[in-house]
């Protein structure tokens, strides 16, 4: 049996060491230049997709950037600073996207610098992310400055930080000596920088005054300056900085309105509500009063909640809470007295308080007679700790609805006598009253109620005596989780008989009267269910027999859960309290796959990061696919979904921030090696990973700088995990992880809060990464780098309708042909217009059109010709016109931009005629739905020719459902 801990991989070790020579740290566009002066060996990729290996150098005027050795002359072989239009980051050049070249580096190691009147590119490849960006920032300095600003605003900005810690260090002088303790300076680096470790601050002041004869216990002004710029300022948060602050050392409020509209994704902001921002998180007063974003407090903003991955509109509830029961993921627990394993663990009540904490709907009570007539709880038959049922009751109300006012069910297996049973009656009614759910099902619907409708109530999940039985006790058939579900579907009720032996249960009426909505009842196959079973009733499916089910018939078990309430409970093989996985269920539809609580790990991360999307409230609406009467969902898909518009996510991990040892790490010191997992979890269609390089000697806060991407084809059953580990563990290698649904995550630069295994949040462990979110469709797989997502018309995929075998309604969704590849074609048009209008800007199919709009307007203020553009928006389909003379690039610019206003317009003024023929043909041929089993017969379809001509119907509806 799998367990819920990491499954250890082989993996093939890949390391990325300190990038910059001497452990030099960038956080200034002074270092940078320095830096550059120095120059470096880069690759220079030339248009022919060689490759040579230069020596980069700024000049000392700060005018040109030359490089050596090379056959051109030395005037040939440089550029001129003033020449530059654009420095790009990544492979977003011709060249450095073909294909000989694209697969060769990392996008995080390459970048271009686009100049001259015609635009021409050199394409260079460093070493590592860190030099890149060193690079990339000193020359958009230098393009928007130029060398004679350089000082004044250096100065001018270290002066505006250094006048806020002057204020703090004064302030913590309460002496007036003009020293500190040591002691005291580092408890302020630490105030300052909450995560700081005090032996990191310690070595670096001790560092620094060594290197100025400045020993001792004391620390001054200027050491304490030093210190805090080295130690607090994040290299890969200042490019960032600079790259949105027109390269200045702060953030104004237009620069960062241009931060969070184009790359944060807030809508409608407003200088106001800027200020509003840079007052709150803008440490110093003078940035506050002239309202700019300091690097401090950029960084205080970036940490904040305002920038969390996870979107705080799922903190609350925010799914429709009105559909049927069975409509939802409900949170459940198994075993939840548990406290270790299910052999030698014992019983503790703590678990139920936690589960019910931790927002769990669905509680095992297994009850046993006890002694003094009260009735017990415990697991398994060592009886090692008993629980008064009573006991268990008086938490359940008191806990029952302190996270989330939706229904919980307690779900009674019961081993007790007779007498004991009416005990058990007894104290359900007196404790629980009226909170209890007891009302008649109304046989004249179809559907269980809504969580809504129960909303404050307590369902009970047991055996109930038929309708027709009028004495105090009878007997049911009684299914314990050990055999319930060993039966094989598909046999007959002889053959199922001859495989278990039915035991019964003397039940009291009393009891039994009590449950309503939720009486279990054994599984016989899933044609019996389709006619004989009603919507109030409730199956339980051992994991073995419910995995079968999902590989094996997963269309059948889908359509099932339409309607029917389905629990699944772990094997009993599984003795240690490991958990399932609950994908493997969710993706089938089961509502209720109970977990053991007490056991962390990777399965127990899943279903407490899947339940937090809806204000953590236990209950999760389920894909739309799979909750619509007639809609094709195969649970075992292997691409993408009929209906179902799949997602492009793009991932980059960017750093890490106070990274711990593993917890059982047996390795000396302080230091890791870590790396991290990007995990997808969903249908079988969508789960992969992806890892970064380990990273070495960076201590605690590691630079990964990787880029990846994933096709997610069902959206709204994905989850996003987050896995740091240690290359240098010895005993334990896990640092932390987060998981996430993939519909809670926010886009643009956010940090990830790190958890322990066993779900506490690391204090101030973070992933600082960044997240972009686009449509794919038209099919297609992706690649993990230099993706391209235009496709040309001989190679787009139509989707099409299947031949059910029934010519009258094979004619009807025949009719969608052609609608349905026009549809197609005008999105893929569009589409493909889009992402070449994209690239030869210089961005990526992720950007989005502002970042497009601004980066051209970026060209045309850095050239020495006179070329104006006009954007007209007053016209309907906005138009863009150039005037004077115009570089090749420029106008393949304003062609590609044309081209994507003209394929819009024609989507545009095409869609509701496509749209209407296409709804047409849907309505046409549900009129068909209620008596297709009807006409199938008559066109002698029969057995599994008739189940297919079922499940082509569905598929053809879903087909031709509005995305």
């Amino acid at each position: 049996m799998q367990d819920g801990s990491r499954q250890r991989r082989d993996r093939k070790k890949t390391v990325s060491f300190s990038s910059m020579p001497n452990d030099r740290k960038i956080n200034s566009a002074a270092a940078c230049i320095s830096f550059m002066q120095e120059g470096c060996e880069m690759k220079k990729v030339r248009s022919n997709c060689r490759v040579y290996n230069r020596y980069f150098i700024l000049g000392s005027d700060m005018r040109s950037l030359r490089w050596e050795p090379s056959k051109k002359d030395s005037e040939k072989a440089k550029i001129e600073i003033k020449s530059i239009k654009e420095v790009r980051l990544g492979k977003k050049t011709a060249v450095l996207r073909s294909n000989g070249i694209s697969d060769q580096f990392s996008d995080e190691c390459v970048f271009s610098i686009i100049y001259g009147d015609n635009y021409e590119s050199l394409d260079l490849v460093a070493s590592s992310a860190d030099i890149v960006n060193t690079w990339v920032m000193g020359l958009r300095y230098l393009v928007s400055y130029g060398k004679q600003t350089l000082h004044m605003i250096e100065s001018n900005q270290n002066s505006e930080r250094s006048s806020w810690l002057e204020s703090v260090f004064h302030a913590a002088d309460v002496e007036k000596e003009g020293h500190i303790p040591l002691a005291r300076a580092v408890q302020l680096i630490k105030g300052l920088s909450p995560g700081m470790k005090t032996t990191k601050a310690e070595l670096k002041f001790k560092e620094l005054q060594k290197a100025k004869d400045q020993l001792g216990t004391e620390v001054t002004l200027e050491i304490f300056t030093e210190a805090y710029c080295e130690l607090c300022t994040r290299p890969e948060v200042f490019f960032l900085l600079v790259q949105f602050s027109s390269n200045k050392e702060y953030l104004d409020c237009k620069d960062f309105m241009l931060f969070l509209d184009a790359e944060q994704g807030v809508e409608g902001v407003t200088e106001d509500a800027c200020l509003e921002i840079i007052r709150k998180y803008e440490p110093s007063q003078q940035g506050q009063e002239k309202g700019f974003l300091s690097i401090d407090g950029f960084t205080n903003y970036l940490l904040s909640l305002d920038c969390h991955i996870f979107d705080l509109q799922h903190e609350n509830v925010c799914q429709d809470m009105t559909q049927p029961l069975s409509h939802y993921y409900i949170n459940a627990s198994h075993n939840a007295c548990r406290l270790e394993d299910h052999f030698w663990g014992s019983s503790d009540i703590n678990g139920y308080i936690r589960a019910l904490k931790m927002g769990c709907r669905s509680i095992e009570l297994v009850v046993w007679d006890g002694p003094d007539n009260e009735p017990s709880i415990y697991v398994g038959r060592l009886m090692t700790t008993q629980i008064a049922f009573r006991s268990v009751l008086d938490v359940v109300n008191k806990y029952a609805f302190v996270a989330s006012e939706h229904p919980l069910i307690l779900c009674l297996i019961t081993h007790c006598s007779v007498k004991q049973q009416k005990v058990m009656a007894q104290h359900l009614k007196k404790i629980l009253g009226d909170r209890l759910h007891t009302d008649t099902p109304d046989p004249e619907e179809n559907y269980l109620p809504s969580p809504e409708q129960f909303k404050g109530k307590i369902l009970l999940k047991g055996k109930k005596l038929p309708g027709n039985c009028y004495d105090s006790e009878g007997d049911v058939s009684d299914e314990d989780e050990g055999t319930e579900m060993c039966q094989r579907k598909g046999k007959n009720k002889v053959d199922q008989l001859n495989t278990v032996t039915e035991k019964k249960l003397r039940l009291s009426k009393e009891l039994s009267d009590l449950v309503s909505f939720g009486k279990s009842v054994q599984f016989k196959d899933f044609e019996v269910s389709k006619t004989k079973q009603k919507y109030w009733e409730i199956c339980s499916f051992n994991e073995i027999v419910a995995r079968r089910f999902a590989n094996e018939y997963p269309e059948d078990f889908v359509i099932y859960n339409k309607k029917f309430l389905s629990r699944v409970y772990p094997s009993p093989m599984r003795i240690d309290a490991s958990n399932m996985n609950p994908q493997d269920f969710w993706k089938c539809g089961c509502q209720i796959v109970a977990m053991n609580y007490q056991t962390p790990g990777l399965m127990m991360d899943l279903n407490i990061g899947w339940f937090r999307q809806n204000g953590n409230c236990g209950y999760v609406l389920r894909p739309a696919i799979m909750r619509e009467e007639v809609s094709y969902f195969s649970a075992n898909a292997k691409d993408s979904l009929p209906g179902v518009s799949a997602q492009l996510l793009h991932i980059k991990i960017i750093s890490g921030q106070n990274l711990p040892k593993p917890k059982g790490s047996a390795a000396k010191g302080d230091v890791v090696e870590p790396y991290v997992y990007v995990e997808i979890h969903g249908i079988p269609a969508d789960c992969t990973e992806q890892r970064t390089k380990t990273v070495t000697q960076n201590e605690d806060n590691p630079i990964f700088d990787e880029s990846f991407e994933f096709q997610i084809n069902l959206p709204e059953l994905a989850l996003l995990r987050f896995v740091v580990l240690d290359d240098d563990y010895i005993g334990d290698e896990f640092i932390a992880q987060y998981t996430i649904p993939f519909e809670c995550l926010q886009a643009g630069y956010r940090h990830v809060p790190l958890q322990s295994l066993t779900g506490e949040f690391l204090p101030h462990s973070t992933l600082f990464i960044h997240v972009a979110i686009t449509n794919r469709r038209g099919g297609g797989k992706s690649h993990k780098r230099g993706i391209s997502v235009r496709k040309g018309k001989k190679a787009r995929e139509y989707t099409s309708t299947k031949t059910i075998g029934i010519k009258v309604i094979d004619e009807v969704f025949r009719a969608a042909t052609q609608p349905l590849r026009e549809a197609t074609d005008l999105r893929e048009n569009v589409q493909n217009a889009m992402v070449s209008f994209k690239e030869l800007c210089g961005l990526t199919p992720a950007a989005n059109m502002k970042q497009c709009i601004l980066t051209l307007s970026s060209w045309l203020l850095n050239s020495d010709n006179t070329v104006l553009v006009t954007l007209n928006l007053s016209e309907e389909y906005p138009s863009m016109e150039a005037q004077g003379p115009v570089p090749d690039l420029l106008k393949k610019v304003l062609a590609a931009y044309d081209t994507m206003i003209q394929t819009s317009k024609m989507l545009i003024e095409s869609a509701d005629a496509v749209y209407v023929k296409i709804i047409q043909a849907q309505k046409a041929g549900l009129d068909f739905h209620e008596d297709l089993h009807g006409i199938g017969s008559k066109e002698g379809l029969k057995g599994r020719k008739l189940q297919k001509a079922f499940e082509s119907f569905a598929w053809n509806i879903t087909v031709l459902k509005p995305k």
